[in-house]
């Protein structure tokens, strides 16, 4: 079974995959979008993406703010959750993703990334985080 993980931003969105065990997370690909409602492009690629590895459920961060409350960035995440439950069908589980995107950011300043190449590279390396600490919690 195949677990897609996603970390949602203003004009990317990182996508990351379990392996067929569920043991780990890779990173696949960061989705661009113009603007932040342009998002049939993003829905038409994750079908693709679905499709290719055979996804049975998705994990979606939550941005939640430190004290546990839910700014604008999470409510537009959760408006996003209820369009991936519509368009596929799939259950869609969210996930705290505080500090992913700057954990993500760590490893890659201790892996000596330049900056130019950690910008292409971030949400899809969160959306690794966010899916690897899934798939640690479900196997606990």
């Amino acid at each position: 079974m195949r677990i897609l993980g996603l970390d949602f931003g203003e004009k990317t969105l990182g996508v990351a995959i379990s392996d067929p065990f569920g043991w780990t997370a890779q990173g696949v690909e960061t989705i661009h979008r113009k603007g932040e409602e342009e998002i049939e492009g993003t829905l038409k690629r994750l079908q693709e993406i679905i499709n290719d590895y055979q996804v049975e459920e998705i994990v979606l961060g939550l941005p939640k703010n430190m004290n546990n409350t839910l700014g604008p960035r999470a409510e537009k995440t959760l408006l996003f959750k209820e369009q991936l439950q519509n368009k596929f069908s799939l259950p869609v589980h969210v996930w705290d993703e505080r500090l992913s995107t700057v954990a993500a950011n760590r490893s890659l300043l201790e892996a000596d990334i330049s900056r130019k190449k950690r910008k292409k590279v971030i949400d899809k390396m969160a959306a690794t985080y966010i899916l690897q600490g899934y798939l640690d919690h479900l196997s606990n």
